[in-house]
């Protein structure tokens, strides 16, 4: 399995980025989706996931309101439309595929990950 990020650079505070992933190596049906993030000297975090079927998106709260997560029609994709940008959205944005229909919220719940994409938010 490969995953493959991409989207992320430099935005002005209150800006808007979208992310984008694209998974290979075998289908995607039962599989959840899902966006984490690594803030700078900090650990991995949560910021949304998607059902197999892509019509159960959940939030960290940081996301709420500001980023949508949506799922591609053949289900090995997923995007992540950032709105409102914070400087302390900067971070290294991870994609990640987990077997199973429902989405998680922990780090270890997730089975493939991609290499990251940097999205820095100036003020």
């Amino acid at each position: 399995v490969h995953l493959t990020e991409s989207g992320g650079g430099v935005v002005q505070t209150v800006g808007s980025l979208k992310l984008s992933c694209a998974a290979s190596g075998r289908t995607f049906n039962d599989y959840a989706m899902a966006w984490f993030r690594q803030p700078p000297g900090k650990a991995r975090e949560f910021v949304a996931a998607i059902d197999d079927e892509g019509t159960r998106p959940v939030y960290a709260d940081s996301a709420k309101g500001r980023f949508t997560i949506s799922r591609g029609g053949v289900r090995n994709t997923i995007s992540l439309e950032m709105n409102s940008l914070k400087p302390e959205d900067t971070a290294v944005y991870f994609c990640t595929v987990r077997a199973g229909a429902k989405a998680g919220y922990a780090v270890t719940s997730y089975d493939y990950w991609g290499q990251g994409t940097q999205v820095t938010v100036s003020s």
